[in-house]
């Protein structure tokens, strides 16, 4: 019986720390507009290849998320600038750069809310119509 619980206790901390990768967010990144970003940090983009040409950034390096472990060695050991599809990306990316020794500036979402947050850093509880 008591293996049992240590068993438990062991799939339950890998879930909770799989969860906590994924979907706690990262601390002390700054939201800015994709625009907004300034000269001196590379611009990396980890979202898929199909995504990133609608968009049609110029001056980004594009390395997938899926393909970030195999290529971390072809980006420039300087102040990097993230950009992501939605946030679980955007935590992986930045966790897995931290690991291998970047320092990630900002970051920014293809569907991002920068411009509703407050300057107290909060998102704003205003609600804005989808057809206003």
């Amino acid at each position: 019986m008591d293996k049992i619980i240590w068993l438990l206790l062991l799939v339950l901390g890998i879930l909770l720390l799989a969860v906590y990768r994924r979907y706690y967010p990262v601390g002390r990144i700054r939201c800015i507009q994709s625009a907004d970003v300034p000269k001196h940090l590379i611009k990396v983009d980890l979202r898929d290849y199909n995504e990133v040409s609608q968009d049609g950034l110029k001056g980004t390096l594009n390395i997938p998320l899926a393909y970030l472990k195999r290529h971390v060695f072809l980006i420039p050991r300087q102040s990097l600038h993230v950009i992501a599809k939605d946030s679980v990306e955007k935590n992986l990316g930045i966790r897995w750069l931290r690991r291998y020794g970047y320092n990630v500036q900002s970051y920014s979402l293809a569907v991002c809310r920068c411009q509703e947050r407050s300057h107290t850093k909060k998102w704003s509880t205003i609600k804005k119509s989808k057809t206003a």
